[in-house]
């Protein structure tokens, strides 16, 4: 429980009495314990000097002992006050709780208000930063999961195209492609796939759904898989028949992009020269005002996660870190192309997680 010792470690520096981790990506980061509770109190309580524990509903301890979690777990009953199960829990350690790490970006204000009945005499400061901090850099074992799960987006992609066909709607590509992902072991779709086609792709969040693919549309992939707990988050724009020399510029626009941010990638490099790598080949060929978001984001437990890779973050890269490049232009008149990749620093460089190629795959009509 090496990232519990971390916690604790970090407790004693601050002076801080005890921490309440409730995210369920935290949750799992540092318990292994992966749950989605809904509604029902889910947390880690890690005491600077105690026994630390797990509460959640009773239902799930048997699956939360079967992770090797080696400490307390604590259950209640759908009948019972949560909230007065964990006082119990506290209470009985023996320790004064003056002040306690929470994460401000995730705690309710409704929780927080409970917590502060409970512990009336507490000071609340924020974890968030700690905890991004920690999972900011992966080992080796991360990696080793994060590169499976770029493997499985990468023939996510080669499973749509290969269903790419006049008349075929978007979501018939899609359900094809999370059909054959669960028969390769997926656990599961990392957020909801993407699938566009023509004008549609010029909508950098748009929402699959019923237009059947025509000849001449570019058709934009945007996916990922969860391996054993971690994510891919890949981006693969196609042409179905020729493209137009304005969808050719545009798509070559963007991976000519993506590759002068992928070519900067190394420790000390700072995350705004990526951004402004990528985003100065698309201003320079006349398309700046369709790239409308930043350059990427952290990926690992959470498909995003920390840092946010913009034109404004000073943050120096340092090795271990895994992040997305994904560079886009959005020409409602032409077409939306972006290339995404998972890319891992390493020690003097860059390792691109994701394979697909990003060449313009051409899918000929049949």
């Amino acid at each position: 429980m090496s990232k519990i010792n971390e916690l604790q470690k970090f407790l004693q520096n601050e002076n801080v009495d005890a921490t309440f981790i409730t995210t369920p990506d935290n949750v799992f980061y540092v318990s292994g314990f992966r749950s989605e509770p809904h509604e029902r109190l889910l947390g880690v309580m890690i005491f600077k000097d105690a026994e630390p524990f797990v509460i959640c509903p009773l239902m799930e301890v048997p699956d939360l002992k079967a992770t090797g979690w080696e400490f307390e777990a604590v259950g209640y009953e759908d009948t019972d006050d949560s909230w007065e199960i964990l006082n119990a829990a506290v209470q009985k350690r023996g320790v004064a709780l003056d002040k306690i790490a929470i994460e401000k970006s995730h705690l309710t204000v409704e929780r927080l208000e409970r917590m502060k009945q409970l512990y009336s005499k507490a000071e609340f400061v924020r974890l968030d930063d700690q905890l991004n901090k920690m999972r900011n850099i992966k080992s080796e074992d991360e990696l080793a999961k994060l590169r499976k799960a770029a493997e499985l987006a990468d023939r996510a992609v080669e499973i749509g195209c290969r269903e790419i066909a006049e008349g075929k709607t978007e979501m018939e590509i899609l359900m094809a492609i999370e059909f054959e992902m669960k028969k390769l072991g997926a656990e599961k779709m990392a957020f909801d796939t993407m699938v566009l086609s023509g004008p549609k792709t010029a909508s950098p969040h748009g929402t699959p759904g019923d237009r059947k693919i025509q000849k001449g549309d570019f058709v934009l992939f945007d996916l990922g898989v969860s391996y054993e707990g971690y994510c891919s988050d890949i981006t693969r724009t196609v042409a179905f028949g020729e493209p137009s020399e304005a969808q050719r510029k545009i798509y070559e626009t963007v991976r000519a992009a993506e590759q002068a941010a992928i070519d900067l990638v190394r420790p000390g490099v700072k995350a705004r020269e990526l951004d402004a790598a990528a985003r100065n080949v698309i201003t320079d060929a006349g398309y700046g005002e369709y790239f409308t978001h930043r350059l990427g984001h952290g990926i690992g437990i959470s498909v995003h996660e920390f840092p946010s890779i913009t034109g404004t973050n000073e943050m120096p890269l340092e090795e271990g870190m895994v992040f997305t490049i994904e560079p886009g232009i959005y020409h409602p008149e032409i077409t939306g192309v972006r290339i995404e990749d998972d890319v891992a620093v390493t020690a003097d460089g860059v390792e691109v997680l994701s394979k697909f190629p990003k060449e313009l795959q051409i899918i000929q009509p049949k």
